[in-house]
């Protein structure tokens, strides 16, 4: 057929990218995240990453942060047909990842106790490098380097002189007549409480302090006044 000398080009459709995949892009992570989202069962956190598990179908993997569960991840399944761009959800799940699945550092059992771990009936002997004591010919005593560590955890702790009873204590245990001086090793700074109503039988230093020092002043409360009665069911007078 003539075309007057005119050639005409052949027109080619769009040539469709072959790396896109409706499983793999921002859509599919948008739906993914959703669907996770509406279980409810915790944040669901950023996208760390994707995984084909078919022609068809694809796991999103997103960050947890569920308690009791660390190193979980959350998993959402999602699949889109042959010729098709519409992405749909399969399935999603909490799922161990690989943090979760491998078995910690090994800590030894002497590294990993710690103070109020032991137990009726435990058994914990001393390791044979411990500062805590030194030799005293057959036996141990207690080091210096042991003596101090306790003065410090002493000082630091629940009935030293920063505690917040001892903050709030307008008297401090020193002179009071429940302080029992714990005598010359541990230094003039510690005792122990005699009062059963406070820290009986414990370790105090000597400016911890309570409400039950012995000369706590008494008389200090002023009572309330007695309300007086009032009978509401008495005839109103008009």
């Amino acid at each position: 057929m003539d075309n007057g000398g005119v050639s005409r080009q052949r027109q080619r459709k769009p040539r469709r990218n072959n790396n896109s995949n409706p499983l793999l892009d921002a859509r599919a992570v948008h739906v993914a995240r959703s669907a996770l989202e509406e279980l409810g069962d915790g944040e669901v956190g950023e996208h760390v990453g994707v995984v084909l598990t078919g022609q068809n179908v694809a796991t999103h993997r997103f960050a947890a942060d569920v308690p009791g569960y660390h190193g979980w991840e959350w998993n959402a399944v999602v699949a889109c047909a042959v010729g098709s761009s519409h992405v749909t959800v399969n399935e999603v799940a909490l799922m161990p990842a690989h943090e979760a699945l491998q078995a910690p550092d090994w800590v030894p059992y002497e590294d990993r106790i710690r103070p109020g771990d032991l137990g009726p009936g435990d058994l914990m002997p001393p390791r044979p490098d411990d500062e805590r004591l030194e030799p005293d010919g057959q036996r141990h005593r207690l080091s210096r380097r042991g003596l101090q560590d306790a003065l410090h955890r002493w000082r630091t702790g629940e009935f030293g002189p920063n505690s917040e009873f001892a903050e709030k204590a307008q008297l401090n245990c020193r002179t009071c007549a429940f302080f029992l001086p714990a005598g010359e090793e541990i230094g003039e700074n510690f005792g122990v409480c005699a009062n059963e109503f406070s820290a009986d039988g414990h370790l105090v230093h000597a400016t911890y302090g309570c409400g039950a020092h012995s000369e706590t002043p008494g008389g200090t409360v002023d009572p309330q006044p007695a309300a007086e009665a009032f009978d509401d069911e008495f005839p109103i007078e008009i």
